[in-house]
């Protein structure tokens, strides 16, 4: 991959980690202000399920920054947009659509098709 490629993935890579981590603070400190007491039980409950919602996004977005992370690392050790199950490079296409990705887009088919068959 082209140097200069690789650059703007980095800088793709960056943006979005300052994004997700922006993200992030603000959940928490959402979360420790006070919130309001709720008499009514379908208000509380529902207050309830909005905020579980807000930390399942937060727990997936939390497992995202752990990939953009490795990927960065990737692009310093000279492995990004190589495929680490066959070896061949990732398509420049795949790596805009996804810069996150590990496998080329025929085995990540074939990972795929393997979990729907086992169930998984």
């Amino acid at each position: 991959m082209k140097k200069k490629d690789l650059e703007e993935f980095r800088k793709l890579l960056n943006a979005q980690l300052q994004d997700l981590l922006h993200q992030a603070g603000d959940t928490v400190s959402g979360m420790s202000v006070q919130k309001e007491s709720f008499p009514d039980p379908t208000d509380r409950a529902s207050a309830e399920t909005d905020r579980n919602f807000i930390l399942r996004i937060r727990d997936r977005e939390s497992k995202l920054i752990k990939k953009v992370k490795k990927a960065l690392e990737r692009i310093d050790n000279g492995t990004f947009g190589v495929c680490e199950e066959c070896g061949e490079d990732i398509s420049i296409a795949r790596l805009k659509a996804r810069p996150v990705t590990t496998q080329c887009i025929e085995c990540k088919t074939k990972q795929e098709a393997m979990e729907k068959a086992l169930g998984i």
